[in-house]
């Protein structure tokens, strides 16, 4: 079986380079629009507090440490960037149905709310840019970059170019977080 080693260097390293660089554009020109949309929602709601909604959305009220290990990051950080999504009425702290000494969060009504204008204004950000596109080409750039997505997540997590358990569950993850799926179990 060829190691890593051995495929970049059967692979065009003329193509690697142009994609490693057309990722590290993309990277900065996310991160300068923060793919926030249009009109007076445009940058209105950082990434990390767009995914946690959108995870809370998707997957119901859940713990912290459940919140974390389905976004592939540590309890200490969901705890520090809720807090201000609690402060400001987005996510609500409740007892667990189940549990009552257990705290779990949920999207707040306001939240819900909040995030379906987020979500619209960027859906329109899409719209504008893949003007020009067709159909296929835009479904085929969501299947594409899904993919990248789920191989950088099975790489983060250990789980490398190999690992299929690991990329099954990187793919689930990414699918969730990208279309609104929940992940199968």
């Amino acid at each position: 079986m060829p190691t890593s080693q051995d495929m970049t260097t059967e692979l065009d390293p003329g193509l690697l380079d142009a994609l490693q660089h057309q990722v590290a554009v993309f990277a900065r020109r996310a991160e300068q629009t923060r793919l926030g949309g249009t009109g007076q929602l445009r940058n209105s709601m950082d990434r990390a507090a767009y995914l946690l909604l959108n995870r809370l959305d998707q997957e119901g009220p859940m713990g912290v440490k459940a919140l974390a290990a389905g976004m592939g990051i540590d309890s200490s950080t969901v705890t520090r960037q809720v807090a201000p999504l609690v402060d400001t009425g987005l996510v609500k702290r409740t007892s667990h149905p189940e549990d009552g000494r257990a705290v779990v969060l949920q999207l707040s009504p306001r939240g819900l709310a909040r995030l379906e204008e987020v979500r619209s204004s960027r859906r329109q950000l899409m719209v504008e840019v893949t003007d020009g596109w067709t159909q296929d080409e835009r479904e085929s750039f969501c299947n594409l970059l899904t993919r990248f997505n789920t191989a950088l997540s099975a790489r983060q997590s250990g789980h490398g170019p190999a690992g299929a358990a690991g990329a099954a569950r990187a793919a689930a993850e990414t699918t969730a977080e990208t279309t609104g799926a929940t992940p199968a179990e």
